[in-house]
């Protein structure tokens, strides 16, 4: 059979459009006939006589090409094209960036419209001078070139012959020299990644081999920008470029990423226990790198439809030295930098976008002094996180001092101690033996117990505003769902955006959530122990701290003690405690005698809510004045009739003496 005719080697340096431009130049006698075949026969002559070894004549224009050429040369060598699918990307790609081509082709068909190279003006190429047979219409067709989307098929009224081929214009943009983009993919350009060097070291030393070994990698991060980040660098370890892609991604994306040795990266995050394979990308074998958080699986399917699994790697936060560093880099002042290094687990993307923050907090406004300390961050990070956590948390916004925190010393002990825990917890292990080290997490869980209005969440505000990190509040109404398994997506969203964002999370009344697990009478029961049993494990693994709060601990399941950290009785206040709560509330304008302070201390057994609802009941009847008795005891006896219970004996008449 005969094959597409080329050049002469003589003649390499002539695009291959007008080497195929000259085979299907007409004879002298035609010449004359119009502009079009005047500017074909000067091409024809420029070209010269026509070398028959097609295959040859290709490899020849591969080894070196025009400088418009070579990176159509890259591509047909990957994709392994035949000589008439590269003359027919040759002459698709002309008719797209040269008019006078686009004018050629159409006057050799014989239509104004025919400005891309039909299937029948291709087969032509195969026999110069002979009618069109089918084997080259057959090659095109099946050929890799259409397979891969570096052509596509335009289809006419007419026979199969009448179809045009043309490229996709991102195909063309790229072809000559530009970047090109599809909606669903384009190159990732957002400069070099902004990690610490030891995830940059990281990346190199481990999710390298782990990407080369599995033909793909799943990077996991709760910071959606952190984890591109790192597939960048990881892009560039692997000594290409990285494109994001959208899923499905489009046609002829495989001769784009080779055209750019890009990796194509999809970014997005699944629920618990969704898989999402990607699908295979024709003209492209090599990796691909899914930048996601931490719920969710991964797989890839091969050219014959079978898929695989994709090895899975967690990015790694900076270490304390790290993080140190990037505070320094950001302006932190060299002292707070090491304590906020130490102290929280931000990733490098969070530290930047904090310092911005902090740089607003600075004293007075028209300083010129650009560093921040510790101080200015807390106040970024408890201001700047609204909304981080979306419609699952509200932040409490409360700053509690010590004063405001009045509590039994057992019960102050115990919280100083696990503040000491949430602010060692990143290094906690650290030389400690092998058994401690074992499966070491840096999160902390605490169960705060007691009847209500014993302090349970103010204590927690008091505990976010020691460590400096905004307080958020869990909505047990936007988390629980009655469809299967969309609380368990919720949730594990709420825990990814949570690490992000180092933030304290609460749960108040947590046992609605985290109960005893019940007998299996039906699949009601089974559903909701399942999602009991995420919940436990979900905890389990949290890096972040996390407070739970209940009336009474024996609502938990048995399997949920051992994965707490901490658990901290709230008992009813004494009358030392109660005198303290009173002080507490009421402040220094009031008309209260000490001696009436007492006897509300010893009388009245409430716990410091109820206390709270009195103190502002009682300032509104006071209006502007000081409140004195004769405002505390209607409101106390409201708050008593609220609670249904009778108000102390003798407390009306009791004050009021001084």
């Amino acid at each position: 059979m005969a094959r597409p005719a080329e050049l002469h080697p003589a003649t390499r340096a002539v695009p291959l459009a007008h080497r195929a431009l000259a085979l299907l130049a007409p004879g002298q006698a035609d010449v004359a006939a119009s502009s079009e075949a005047r500017w074909l026969a000067s091409v024809a002559a420029t070209v010269g006589d026509p070398d028959t070894d097609a295959d040859a004549a290709i490899a020849r224009w591969r080894s070196a090409p025009p400088a418009a050429d070579r990176r159509l040369a890259d591509v047909s060598a990957a994709l392994d094209l035949t000589p008439v699918e590269c003359l027919a990307a040759a002459l698709a790609l002309a008719a797209d960036v040269d008019p006078m081509v686009a004018r050629t082709l159409a006057w050799l068909q014989g239509s104004a419209a025919a400005t891309h190279p039909s299937i029948g003006l291709l087969a032509c190429l195969d026999r110069p001078g002979a009618g069109a047979g089918p084997e080259p219409m057959v090659r095109i067709l099946d050929g890799a070139a259409l397979e891969s989307g570096l052509l596509t098929l335009e289809h006419a009224s007419g026979s199969l012959q009448d179809a045009t081929v043309r490229l996709p214009a991102a195909l063309v943009i790229s072809l000559r020299g530009g970047h090109g983009a599809w909606a669903e993919a384009r190159l990732d350009r957002d400069g070099p990644p902004v990690l610490a060097d030891d995830t940059v070291a990281a990346v190199r030393d481990e999710a390298l081999g782990l990407l080369q070994a599995g033909g793909g990698l799943v990077i996991r991060s709760g910071h959606p920008e952190e984890a591109r980040a790192a597939a960048r660098a990881l892009a560039r370890e692997a000594g290409g470029a990285s494109a994001r892609v959208d899923l499905p991604p489009p046609r002829g994306l495989g001769p784009w990423l080779r055209i750019h040795r890009a990796l194509p990266v999809i970014c997005m995050e699944l629920e618990p226990g969704a898989c999402r394979t990607l699908p295979h990308v024709a003209g492209y074998d090599g990796p691909w790198i899914v930048a996601t958080g931490p719920e969710g699986s991964w797989r890839r399917e091969d050219a014959s439809g079978a898929s695989h699994g994709l090895p899975s790697w967690s990015l790694p936060l900076p270490d304390a030295g790290a993080r140190a560093a990037l505070w320094r880099a950001a302006g932190a002042r060299t002292a707070d930098a090491e304590a906020l290094g130490a102290r929280h687990r931000h990733s490098a993307a969070r530290i930047r976008s904090l310092a911005r923050s902090a740089r607003g907090y600075r004293g007075h406004p028209e300083s010129r002094e650009d560093s921040f300390g510790v101080e200015e961050v807390a106040r970024a990070a408890r201001g700047a996180s609204r909304g981080e956590l979306g419609a699952l948390a509200e932040q409490i916004r409360d700053d509690v001092a010590d004063d405001a925190l009045v509590l039994p010393p057992a019960v102050r002990s115990d919280l100083d101690v696990l503040t000491a825990r949430c602010h060692a917890r990143d290094t906690l292990a650290r030389g400690l033996g092998p058994a401690a080290r074992a499966r070491y997490r840096p999160g902390v869980r605490a169960l705060f117990v007691g009847p209500s209005g014993t302090g349970k969440t103010l204590a927690a505000s008091w505990l976010a505003t020691r460590l400096g990190l905004p307080l958020y509040r869990v909505d047990l109404a936007s988390v629980s769902s009655k469809y299967i398994g969309e609380t368990e997506k919720n949730l594990g969203e709420l825990f990814a955006r949570a690490e992000h964002a180092e933030v304290v999370l609460l749960f108040d009344e947590a046992d609605a959530l985290f109960g005893k697990r019940t007998e299996v009478r039906d699949a009601n029961d089974r559903f909701a122990n399942q999602q009991t049993n995420y919940l436990l494990q979900r905890i389990e693994s949290f890096d972040g701290i996390v407070v739970l709060t209940s009336n009474a601990r024996g609502r938990f399941d048995s399997a949920f003690s051992r994965r707490l950290d901490a658990v901290l009785e709230f008992p009813l206040p004494l009358p030392p405690q109660r005198r303290g709560l009173w002080q507490a509330h009421l402040g220094d304008g009031h008309a209260i005698t000490a001696a009436d302070l007492n006897r509300l201390a010893g009388e009245c057994e409430l716990p410091g809510g109820h206390i709270r609802n009195i103190v502002l009941a009682a300032r509104a009847l006071a209006g502007c004045g000081a409140i004195g008795w004769q405002h505390l005891v209607p409101a106390m006896q409201a708050e008593y009739r609220k609670v249904g219970k009778p108000a102390p004996p003798g407390i009306a008449g009791a004050g009021g003496r001084g």
